[in-house]
């Protein structure tokens, strides 16, 4: 049954528009503005992040954090896109889905991060809204999850604004920063 069947994507995946953002596949060239953003973020970003490597903002780790994303799209386990502003091509942040399980589970798991120049301005909004229809339409899934912690309030609002509805409480769900951090659980189905 097609139900069942993996999809099949060409080696680059589309880019996927938004209101005034769009998503795409990261690419070497993005290497000076991601590490850029991530180095000016870092105290924004690392309290909602695993621990981040000794060389995570190096060239190389970035290559091969491009290679891992190649074959995880590969093999349909994950697709990963950074998030652009339409007007100037300036990069906002990243959205990943993760995890893609087939089968009769047709699901997978959402992250996502803002540069801390961005947040608190509706692009990220604009990202999930656009990466939804994707998920749903292009990779045919039923079901996208994801987690924050429960005093992360500007995420809760994010999933909630964009229709993910709280499923559940996971205690020391995901290690965040060096700790085992409980977790609020969240997923919108493609009927929802």
């Amino acid at each position: 049954m097609a139900f069942f069947r993996s999809i099949q994507l060409s080696e680059t995946h589309p880019i996927v528009q938004g209101d005034g953002v769009y998503l795409r596949a990261p690419q070497m060239s993005d290497f000076p503005a991601w590490a850029a953003l991530r180095e000016q973020s870092r105290s924004f970003l690392v309290p909602w992040e695993p621990t981040w490597p000794e060389d995570d903002l190096t060239r190389s780790s970035f290559r091969r954090r491009l290679r891992r994303y190649a074959e995880d799209m590969r093999a349909d386990q994950a697709y990963a896109f950074l998030l652009f502003r339409k007007t100037d091509n300036t990069l906002i942040g990243g959205i990943t889905l993760t995890n893609v399980r087939r089968g009769v589970a047709q699901a997978a798991s959402m992250g996502y991060w803002a540069g801390a120049p961005f947040a608190a301005q509706g692009y990220m909004t604009r990202g999930v809204l656009a990466l939804i229809p994707f998920a749903f339409d292009v990779l045919r899934l039923h079901r996208i999850e994801a987690a924050c912690i429960p005093t992360n309030q500007p995420s809760i609002r994010l999933l909630e604004r964009t229709g993910f509805t709280r499923e559940g409480y996971a205690r020391e769900y995901l290690c965040i920063n060096g700790l085992w951090q409980d977790h609020l659980l969240y997923a919108r189905l493609r009927g929802d």
